[in-house]
């Protein structure tokens, strides 16, 4: 099974081909810029690097959010238009769950984490098990302090995973005390081969239903819709 992965969820633009379980090539850049311009020419470039055609294609994994707006949308843009136009499954994985396969070797939670602003995060909570990663509260955004002292409540070890752990670390840390510990710079990435081989263990999704996961509504939407309901009471 030849597979691609897209990530461009976030700040880091990744890209992968895992074929028959060995990963051929991976592409991964964090500069958060120009996803929209950059993603296909990378996914052109790796696939003719590891002399891979289009049409050798079986599955197309993609990171479906939660995080930037226009970084899920830009992905999973282009990853239902690549499973349309060659006719083969998609599947999305939580760009979430992406990020916390790099704790694998952790005992105790795993806290993925991305900047969501004005003191937010997208996070959930996972772990592995007898070798798999299993989703213990699904992805949420939240008050990073709240998120701390849930946490504390259980009483465990928790690995917190992101390149914006900088931003929270304070909090996160002045909460949990010694059970809070944070992913050095190595871990802090999502790596598309991890998301492919997620994909991999997943059910694939009818590509024209198929919908990214923004956990939150993007601000021009939820305006938009503030706006028709201050409209509607003025109607009564």
């Amino acid at each position: 099974m030849k597979v691609l992965a897209i990530d461009t969820s976030n700040a880091v633009l990744g890209i992968a081909l895992v074929e028959d379980g060995n990963v051929k090539g991976e592409m991964i850049t964090n500069i958060k810029k120009d996803h929209s311009t950059r993603a296909m020419p990378a996914i052109q470039s790796l696939m003719a690097d590891c002399c891979i055609m289009p049409e050798e294609l079986d599955l197309i994994v993609v990171a479906k959010g939660p995080g930037s707006y226009t970084g899920v949308r830009i992905g999973v843009t282009i990853a239902k238009t690549l499973a349309w136009t060659l006719n083969i499954p998609i599947v999305g994985v939580s760009s979430l769950e992406t990020l916390a396969a790099n704790g694998r070797y952790f005992n105790g939670f795993l806290s993925p984490l991305f900047d969501a602003r004005r003191g937010q995060i997208y996070t959930g909570l996972y772990r592995y098990c007898d070798g798999q990663l299993e989703c213990v509260e699904s992805d949420r955004i939240v008050l990073s302090r709240e998120w701390a002292q849930y946490l504390k409540e259980k009483n465990e070890r928790v690995l917190f995973l992101g390149g914006d752990i900088a931003l929270h670390k304070d909090i996160l840390a002045s909460e949990l005390g010694s059970f809070a510990f944070f992913s050095p710079a190595p871990l802090q990435l999502p790596r598309p081969s991890e998301l492919a081989f997620l994909g991999m263990q997943k059910e694939p999704e009818d590509v024209y239903s198929f919908v990214p996961n923004y956990v939150r509504l993007a601000e021009a939407e939820a305006n938009w819709l503030a706006k028709q309901k201050e409209q509607s009471s003025y109607g009564n």
